[in-house]
């Protein structure tokens, strides 16, 4: 895993329990704010995704 994939994945984690804890507490606002961080873990996550995908297919076709 790259940087990308590990800080993607750590927001969408992040992002479940604040909205979860938003819910707990009837806090619309930190639910708002969960669900964003989820959607910006997630594209960050695709962007570390994309780029394993390109390292692995230069390292199986070198140059």
């Amino acid at each position: 895993m790259n940087k990308d994939q590990v800080k993607g994945v750590a927001k969408i984690v992040a992002g479940k329990v604040q909205e979860e804890a938003g819910n707990l507490i009837g806090s619309a606002e930190q639910v708002v704010r969960g669900v964003t961080r989820q959607v910006a873990g997630k594209a960050q996550k695709g962007r570390g995704d994309v780029k394993q995908i390109i390292r692995d297919f230069n390292e199986d076709h070198p140059k």
